[in-house]
């Protein structure tokens, strides 16, 4: 199963529901492969912690070298990095990733990705993909090459109203190049059980129909410790609410 985590809003925790969601699946025995397409690297230094310091061959190599001739195509697997947990690897991001974009885009190497995942699904039960906060090269390229998408949602009126917006995206990557892509549901996070605002613009979700998932992430201070320490909360507090909460948000997902 192929995913990408999804949406053109900053700071809606893209990173800590691909890291924690694949790392749960990691500790469920699958081999899963996480590729951070963001710059900014936030899921690389969750996943690798201080080895994220070090020079690593990460998607910017994979990238670059798309646009240099080769008679074999590569899977991408010399840019890939071991994490700490068993069955968890990451292709780092880095920032070099900013610095391709444009070449990249003008060479039109917007299935090279794809391609490779293709070849890289022998090694790999699962593949979850982070996107960096816009629809850029990088976003298109992760929703070309994903069969699922997960969308995570912040709360508030901002991100109700931007959300059809990122659906007609997606349906429109669907219609022109990736018919098997599919949006498996919205990722409600930050949620704040007792506040009348979030329950009130989750509803309104639900009642237009919407595929919101449950259940819904609570917000806490222990994911910005995990942040911290680098490492994903079901390494960090297994026994914690939100833990349980991501693990029965992986339990639910198809595949």
């Amino acid at each position: 199963m192929r995913r990408v985590v999804f949406n053109q809003k900053g700071g809606v925790g893209k990173s800590t529901i691909t890291s924690n969601l694949a790392a749960i699946a990691a500790a469920h025995g699958k081999r899963v492969l996480v590729i951070d397409l963001d710059c900014q690297g936030n899921t690389t230094r969750y996943l690798l912690g201080e080895a994220a310091d070090e020079p690593l061959a990460g998607s910017a190599d994979f990238f670059a070298q798309t646009l240099k001739f080769s008679v074999r195509d590569s899977d991408g697997s010399e840019f890939i990095s071991e994490t700490a947990w068993d069955g968890l690897h990451v292709m780092a991001a880095s920032p070099e990733l900013d610095e391709l974009h444009a070449k990249l885009e003008s060479r039109y190497k917007i299935y090279k990705l794809r391609d490779a995942l293709l070849k890289l699904e022998k090694q790999y039960d699962e593949i979850w993909i982070d996107t960096p906060p816009a629809l850029n090269f990088y976003t298109r390229s992760a929703l070309i090459a994903a069969q699922g998408c997960l969308i995570p949602f912040d709360c508030d009126d901002f991100s109700r109203r931007a959300l059809y917006g990122l659906l007609e995206a997606v349906q429109e990557i669907q219609a022109d190049h990736a018919p098997d892509l599919h949006v498996e549901g919205i990722v409600v996070n930050q949620f704040q059980a007792r506040a009348s605002l979030p329950q009130r613009v989750v509803q309104e979700l639900l009642d237009e129909g919407l595929p919101v998932l449950q259940p819904y992430l609570s917000a806490s201070v222990k994911v910005k410790e995990s942040h911290e320490l680098s490492r994903p909360m079901v390494h960090l507090d297994p026994r914690h609410k939100l833990t349980q909460e991501l693990v029965a948000l992986y339990e639910s997902l198809p595949g």
